[in-house]
């Protein structure tokens, strides 16, 4: 029984990547544009050890479908979690993003990069603020 469950579970991600390989060669053939609607996130002053998300939004100003290949950020600190479904010309999406200031002090920016099929190239977010020392 383990070894059928595991041999399902190898198929199920053998699909998974072949889903999204499918996925990225579609998106460089079909580029579309984006529109920000959040581009920056300012938190202000937190303590450190805080944990900070949020949402950046963008829409799809293109006549393609906008597909996310990939969100990555500056620093293990920051999580970026991109929309798995392909975005419709003229809907909105979303990038969440969680910041985790253990071990930061002072200011802090971190910057979001995203692949995706747009043209041009999706802007860089940014997550940025003060980070006070706790004693």
């Amino acid at each position: 029984m383990t070894a059928s469950l595991i041999a399902c579970n190898a198929r199920r991600n053998k699909k998974l990547d072949k889903d999204a390989a499918i996925l990225a060669q579609i998106a460089l053939q079909d580029t579309t544009q984006v529109e920000l609607i959040d581009s920056i996130y300012n938190f202000g002053i937190i303590n450190e050890g805080e944990k900070v998300s949020c949402n950046f939004r963008f829409k799809n100003v293109g006549k393609k479908p906008l597909v996310i290949i990939n969100a990555s950020a500056s620093c293990g600190c920051t999580i970026p979690e991109k929309p798995e479904k392909p975005i419709l010309s003229g809907d909105t999406g979303v990038i969440k993003v969680s910041f985790n200031s253990t071990g930061k002090k002072g200011f802090t920016s971190k910057l979001i990069s995203v692949e995706a099929n747009t043209e041009p190239a999706f802007p860089i977010l940014i997550i940025a603020g003060d980070v006070m020392e706790t004693k």
